[in-house]
């Protein structure tokens, strides 16, 4: 389990399939807890058109054995900016990436995609049910309106 991009120069992916997330051993392994990462700047492009879309995502997990190295998910996020899916594939995919790789405990994303032809689309995602006693505090993105 040694990282190979903390503490290294790192180039980001040219592709989420070539990103290499890295794992940690959880210090706190046996305690329930809630790691969140948000992600407000988070971009892919349409597979129609190639234009760019915009999300802000919110990444909740309880971990187990692992956590995930945090500069090792951010390559692999940025490694989003120049590939082509539907909102539902990038947010689903993510979730269940880290999931398979991680195996938390429990993992949820959720998606707010920016409007683009005048709808915004939100995607979601959870492995299950929420571990007993975990506290699970909302995502608090607004519905579009702005998303301020």
């Amino acid at each position: 389990m040694t990282p190979t991009h903390l503490g290294q120069t790192s180039v980001l992916p040219s592709s989420p399939e070539e990103a290499v997330l890295d794992y940690v051993p959880n210090p706190r392994r046996g305690r329930p807890y809630l790691v969140r990462f948000t992600a407000p700047e988070f971009t892919s492009l349409c597979p129609v058109t190639a234009q760019p879309d915009f999300a802000h995502l919110v990444i909740d997990y309880a971990p187990d054995d692992t956590i995930v190295e945090s500069k090792s998910l951010k390559l692999f996020l940025g490694a989003f900016r120049n590939h082509q899916a539907f909102h539902e594939d990038c947010t689903v995919g993510i979730g269940e990436r880290l999931f398979a790789e991680m195996q938390p405990l429990w993992l949820r994303i959720g998606g707010y995609w920016y409007p683009r032809g005048g709808m915004p689309i939100d995607v979601f995602w959870q492995s299950g049910a929420p571990p007993e006693g975990l506290w699970l505090p909302s995502q608090d993105v607004p519905g579009y309106r702005g998303r301020g």
